[in-house]
């Protein structure tokens, strides 16, 4: 069974390259070249999957080995590929919530003249999450680490007539830049501690390494993930990311790039477990990101923005849970997986909305969609239910194992930690209610409104045309694109449910990750009776502020904290002031010291010995009296000291 791993990754590859190389003559096919190609992966993950449920626990890691890739003297980088219980529950999400996109890109980008192309980059990203997921050791991780960030930059800018999806991409691809840093110091330092970037010597050799050693290898494992998770203090590039085609934000943020950072620091548990402050770092960035998050998209009034700061507030809480160590690596994994199921069907749902609203994404243009689109209303609606934790949906099985963990930590981190995730999930209520009340409740507000003109290839062209008003004609969407978001919305509902059934997640993972109780001050059922709390709680506030009062056309000007939510709490601001404006000084200073010190010796010395020189040559000058003189003084000089000599 190890040799259907190469082709699991070679599939979608070989669909990149054929997309992407095969030229115009695949245009009318291409599409389903691509989809085709990301199901056969997800038959091959399957085939391998039943697979591994028929071996024992401990015999469920394969490794296959392909070629040494770089073989020199004390320095051996082999392609080798590990399946085992972690890698294989990435592969079963990426490629099958990746197939879903596909097939719902089919329908969403039917009016794209480049489709064909897009489809090739696609399955580029599937390839190279795929590799980085599977690798063996960590320099081969390396590789589809950046080229999820090459993939990544060529979807969000997709439209790059667009200058907002030129910038955007660009920003992405920077920003992800600073953090894959990083992951090459880390691999860096692994090879100089452990004489190898392999998973086996690495993780099983911790205990020969330094508790300080390891400190750095931890934090800097940590400062990639959150480069590619949009984690703090990388996280500025998220929402700008939603200038690609909401296909493309819905395998970002559910199946693919996000989810990279997660699995970094669960697969290398064995580090963080010896280093407690690298772990303790990765609490309290996940612990600040999910209330960050969860901050900004109370006050978007993109949906897919919106979408975007959740998306970053249930990475936040997988991250929180990945740091707890033993107590919370396995709900981690569990909590990534039923949010690839829910979020995707959110972006989705959100595509299907625009779809059918002239790519209009203010949802104050929107309301009353429920009855134009069943079909969306209801999947998007069991998606939010999921999010927002509702009892019976996956999001109740796992974010409230997260929490249950968190407390579990003990001592009064457990309750600072806990209690961030408690109002995580009391404003996540409040957001995706207010998400869903502004776009299928309440009054039409698109009629007699001014709307943008359509900007996607999707759009279709306006219905109707009154003076300066463009007046949209809400419809569901087709079945290509209706049926993944069903598909999705199932997931949603049965998965942590059929996840949590007898622990057999926990079981599944634990021979990987390792599992730990941890000693909660508070039982299960009190932890899970604050957490219903919280979540009437906040859709409570959510329908008396959108469900029972009309939505204005333009946003109030709100307090000081709304205003800074719209800007996303500053941080791009923070990212000019501190890095932009900080690097024109830095550089400036430097520009300085060159030009006045390293320039003003090098100039100094030159010219000192100029001048020396100068003065020197006078004394050479051709002229025969002049020598004579010369000579004359000094034996004049000769004898008067001759003549001294001898008298004293």
């Amino acid at each position: 069974m190890e040799n259907l791993i190469a082709p699991l990754i070679a599939a979608p590859l070989l669909g990149a390259a054929v997309l992407l190389v095969g030229g115009r003559r695949l245009d009318r096919v291409g599409h389903w070249v691509g989809t085709l190609l990301s199901t056969a992966s997800f038959v091959f993950g399957l085939i391998l999957f039943a697979d591994l449920l028929g071996r024992n626990a401990e015999h469920r890691t394969l490794v296959k080995h392909l070629f040494t890739w770089i073989p020199v003297a004390g320095f051996q980088a082999d392609v080798t590929f590990r399946l085992d219980q972690l890698s294989m529950t990435f592969v079963l999400l990426i490629t099958g919530v990746g197939s879903l996109i596909h097939l719902y890109s089919v329908g969403y980008m039917e009016h794209d003249e480049r489709r064909r192309r897009f489809f090739g980059y696609l399955n580029l990203f599937l390839a190279a999450m795929l590799l980085l997921v599977l690798a063996d050791n960590y320099l081969l991780l390396y590789v589809g680490w950046e080229g999820v960030g090459l993939a990544s930059y060529l979807l969000i800018g997709f439209w790059q007539h667009k200058p907002s999806a030129a910038t955007a991409a660009k920003k992405a691809f920077l920003v992800n830049r600073v953090g894959d840093m990083g992951l090459s110091i880390a691999i860096m330092l692994m090879f100089t501690t452990f004489g190898s970037f392999a998973f086996g010597p690495v993780l099983t050799h911790t205990g020969d390494a330094s508790e300080g050693r390891l400190t750095a290898i931890g934090l800097m494992l940590l400062l990639a993930a959150c480069g590619k998770s949009a984690q703090v203090p990388l996280q500025s590039w998220l929402g700008d990311a939603m200038e690609g085609p909401t296909p493309v934000s819905a395998l970002i943020h559910a199946a693919t790039m996000v989810t990279a950072g997660v699995y970094l620091i669960v697969r290398s548990a064995a580090v963080f477990n010896a280093a407690p402050d690298a772990q303790l770092a990765v609490t309290v960035v996940g612990a600040v990101t999910l209330l960050f998050g969860a901050i900004v998209g109370c006050a978007k009034d993109d949906i897919k923005k919106a979408l975007a700061g959740s998306t970053m507030s249930q990475i936040g809480y997988m991250v929180l849970a990945a740091g707890l160590g033993p107590i919370g690596y396995v709900f981690a994994i569990m909590h990534l997986v039923t949010h690839g199921f829910f979020k995707a069907g959110l972006f989705l749902g959100a595509g299907s909305v625009m779809h059918g609203m002239n790519d209009e994404v203010d949802m104050r243009r929107y309301g009353g969609l429920r009855k134009y689109m069943p079909v969306t209303f209801v999947t998007f609606g069991l998606g939010y239910l999921a999010i927002i934790g509702f009892p019976g949906l996956s999001g109740f099985f796992s974010k409230d194992k997260i929490i249950e963990a968190a407390f579990a930590k003990g001592g009064t981190e457990g309750w600072i930690l806990g209690g961030a995730a408690l109002l995580g999930a009391a404003i996540t209520a409040f957001y995706m209610t207010r998400v869903m009340l502004m776009t299928f409740f309440g009054e039409e507000r698109w009629r007699n409104r001014p709307t943008r003109s359509p900007q996607g290839p999707s759009a279709e062209p306006a219905a109707e045309t009154d003076g300066e008003h463009t007046e949209p004609h809400p419809h569901e969407s087709p079945k290509v694109m209706t049926i993944p978001m069903i598909v999705l919305a199932v997931g949603s509902v049965f998965g942590g449910g059929f996840f949590s059934i007898g622990d057999r997640f926990l079981h599944w993972l634990e021979p990987v990750t390792g599992h730990s109780e941890g000693d909660s001050p508070l039982s299960a059922a009190t932890v899970t009776g604050a957490t219903m709390v919280c979540l009437v709680v906040g859709v409570a506030i959510a329908w008396a502020q959108y469900g029972r009062k009309s939505v204005p056309a333009v946003a109030p000007r709100g307090s000081l904290l709304t205003r800074a939510a719209r800007r996303d709490l500053l941080q791009d601001d923070f990212n000019h002031v501190v890095l932009v404006r900080g690097g024109e000084h830095l550089t400036r200073s430097l520009v300085y010291v060159d030009h006045t010190l390293v320039d003003g010796v090098v100039n100094g010395t030159a010219a000192g010995f100029g001048g020396l020189s100068g003065r020197l040559r006078r004394l050479q000058n051709g002229f025969a009296r002049s020598y004579a003189v010369s000579m004359f003084g000094g034996a004049a000089l000769l004898v008067a000291a001759t003549l001294l000599m001898r008298a004293v």
